[in-house]
């Protein structure tokens, strides 16, 4: 059982470089060059971010790591993995040269689908990363289950096998995946995210272990309510055995801590689904409201 610093990409880090030592480092005006790997099968790769995933994809593969101030060069070429925090997607956007927005690939949680059609990026790479990195430097933990010995980490685009063969290098595995395959997995996991969170927080739990083991029928019930909410709105069909996936996926990472945050990108989707799609869960989220549970107004 992983412990509680546990990271799931909910909360990268920007904020902290990290320089592994194997790595062979020169420092430019534009980032860190880093050579980690001697996999030639691993494509360079711009890497923005440096906090646990960051620089966990940078000790597998030649790259330049780029923190907080750092520009994309406008004369670069391949991938862009953009391992920040959801807050920093604006920014990175916007300040990223027109000819290379197409290469970013973002590895964010949360419902990117909006945003991205906004700034003109609905087609580019996306991944949804299952992988625990406990602190700056730890051997990354993949997030394989009992019902998923495949993984669970899945991309699409055209940056997709870039990133496979980097995790792949770092012994993890990455399921690739068509655009139409991509969406349903995407909202599984903001599924996973918005009721295991939420049932636990409503409920005072400590982890969402806790939340699975003490109020399972609650759980089931959120999880079938917001699948058929996300089928009825996108008209998209889930694989059977979404809660059985879900349930798995929580045995893995239990002692993660429960919380309700990133209220935009996470439990928005379904709260604007209104209270005929999804009464449990904005009950459930008026109940933290009333309890003091959440800080932020809801809309």
């Amino acid at each position: 059982m992983l412990n509680s610093w546990f990271v799931f990409l909910i909360s990268l880090s920007t904020s902290v470089a990290f320089l592994p030592t194997s790595a062979f480092q020169t420092k430019s005006s534009r980032g860190l060059q880093m050579t980690a790997s001697s996999n030639s099968e691993v494509p360079f790769a711009t890497i923005i971010g440096a906090g646990r995933i960051g620089s966990m994809l940078a000790e597998h593969g030649e790259c330049l790591v780029l923190k907080r101030g750092d520009l994309v060069p406008a004369d670069g070429s391949g991938p862009i993995f953009v391992a920040t925090r959801n807050d920093s997607l604006e920014g990175i956007i916007d300040s990223t040269p027109e000819n290379r927005k197409k290469d970013l690939m973002f590895l964010q949680n949360g419902y990117l689908d909006g945003f991205l059609e906004e700034k003109g990026l609905s087609s580019n790479s996306q991944c949804l990363l299952f992988v625990a990195v406990s602190s700056l430097g730890a051997e990354p933990i993949d997030g394989i289950t009992t019902v998923n010995p495949e993984g669970l980490t899945s991309a699409m685009g055209e940056h997709a096998r870039a990133l496979q063969a980097r995790l792949n290098d770092a012994g993890m595995k990455c399921n690739l995946l068509s655009k139409d395959e991509y969406k349903p997995a995407m909202f599984e996991k903001l599924i996973w995210i918005c009721t295991y969170m939420l049932v636990g927080t409503a409920n005072e739990c400590a982890t969402v272990g806790d939340a699975g083991k003490d109020f399972p029928d609650l759980v089931k019930e959120t999880i079938e309510e917001l699948v058929g909410a996300v089928s009825k709105k996108e008209g998209i069909t889930f694989k059977e055995g979404t809660v059985d996936r879900l349930r798995a996926y929580t045995e893995v990472v239990a002692s993660f801590p429960c919380g309700v945050k990133e209220f935009e990108w996470r439990n928005a989707y379904f709260w604007n689904c209104g209270d005929d799609l999804c009464p449990k869960h904005n009950s459930l989220m008026k109940d933290c409201k009333e309890k003091g549970f959440i800080s932020f107004e809801l809309p």
